[in-house]
């Protein structure tokens, strides 16, 4: 099994919602962050292959991950491009359903991504340093 690339998508403005929002998830709540990063690091493993409870299909090549710490659901959306690239498109934290909102923006930073792939590209190790 060849290893799925994973990279953060960025906006034009240069900011990189997802790594943003783990940065923010570290500094508040580092068992929780710590999730995520494995369940990032699963995809990068199994790739198309990572079924539930680590990932779900959603819609419209849409996919989530999904971390939980205790009741709090952590989930991050992300899209494939080619075989062996990811890109984490969105993260949030939910509390039944993924908002419809919350896809949409997943799927426009999709469409922007597959236009301009260099551009909206941020390459960048997750830290699980604390």
């Amino acid at each position: 099994m060849t290893e799925t690339r994973v990279f953060f998508y960025k906006d034009d403005d240069g900011s990189v919602p997802v790594k943003d929002w783990l940065a923010q998830l570290q500094r508040c709540d580092r068992r929780a962050f710590a999730q995520c990063v494995a369940v990032i690091r699963r995809l990068a493993f199994f790739g198309h292959e990572l079924r539930r409870p680590h990932a779900d299909y959603l819609r419209d090549g849409i996919y989530e991950l999904r971390a939980k710490k205790g009741r709090v659901n952590y989930r991050v959306l992300y899209f494939f491009h080619g075989r062996n690239v990811a890109l984490l498109a969105h993260a949030l934290t939910k509390e039944d359903v993924v908002p419809d909102a919350d896809i949409g923006r997943a799927l426009i930073r999709k469409q922007r991504y597959s236009r301009d792939p260099e551009r909206h590209t941020h390459e960048e190790e997750i830290d699980q340093e604390a």
